[in-house]
């Protein structure tokens, strides 16, 4: 078991270690293998750098984002071109159904909402508004409406778990109750964690996830 004092230095060699990063303003404080990020970026995408960085060391139990979005004048953008801008990535995205995802920008944060069938949809509206220049912060309000039938959700999310090498899925249960996914037990980081909630979100018919998983010590 790492002390805070190693977590905390692992977490900061993984956030230098990060090449779309500029980690020079951001501070790390550990307590209890809690892990709080603290001080500026210049994007939104370096603050989702910074996040994905601190999720990939083992040892991390839950990870608080209290990073500011300062953008340098060059980066600066009106709410019209950073709209313009989000519709025309949604739009170029070939795995977004037209006209399925709304967007709104206020003040330099985008808020995306509608109704599609996947989650990846969901995913994908969401990365490509992310990186856009300007761009303070995103709030994902899409909802997933499935078409199809919710049938064997169970079999097909323990199938896809055991197909990744990376994650030992004998520990991890799941349950569901008509499109409702709950997963419990034990992973080694936040980033394993990620994995496995993408994966049950990826089966046919599932509309909620609900994520029990807790990280070890």
């Amino acid at each position: 078991m790492k002390t805070d004092r190693e977590l905390q230095q692992d977490v900061l060699e993984e956030l230098d270690w990060e090449p779309s990063l500029d980690a020079s303003q951001i501070g790390v404080e550990v307590r209890d293998g809690v892990v709080t990020l603290q001080g500026r970026v210049d994007s939104y995408a370096q603050k989702w750098a910074a996040e994905r960085a601190a999720k990939n060391v083992p040892g991390v139990r839950s990870l608080a984002m209290d990073l500011e979005v300062t953008l340098p004048g060059s980066f600066k953008r009106t709410d019209t071109d950073i709209a313009m801008a989000a519709k025309n990535a949604i739009d170029w995205n070939a795995s977004i159904p037209k006209d399925a995802v709304k967007v709104v920008v206020d003040n330099g944060w985008i808020t995306l909402s509608g109704k599609v069938e996947w989650a990846f949809i969901r995913t994908a509206a969401e990365s490509a508004v992310s990186g856009l220049l300007g761009v303070k912060g995103v709030a994902n309000h899409i909802t997933i409406t499935p078409q199809v039938e919710p049938r064997n959700i169970k079999t097909r999310i323990e199938a896809a778990l055991q197909r990744r090498a990376h994650v030992d899925a004998s520990h991890i249960k799941v349950e569901t109750n008509k499109g409702t996914v709950t997963l419990k037990g034990q992973v080694d980081s936040l980033a394993e964690r990620d994995t496995i909630e993408q994966a049950a979100w990826n089966a046919p018919g599932v509309q909620k996830v609900v994520d029990n998983l807790t990280v070890a010590v």
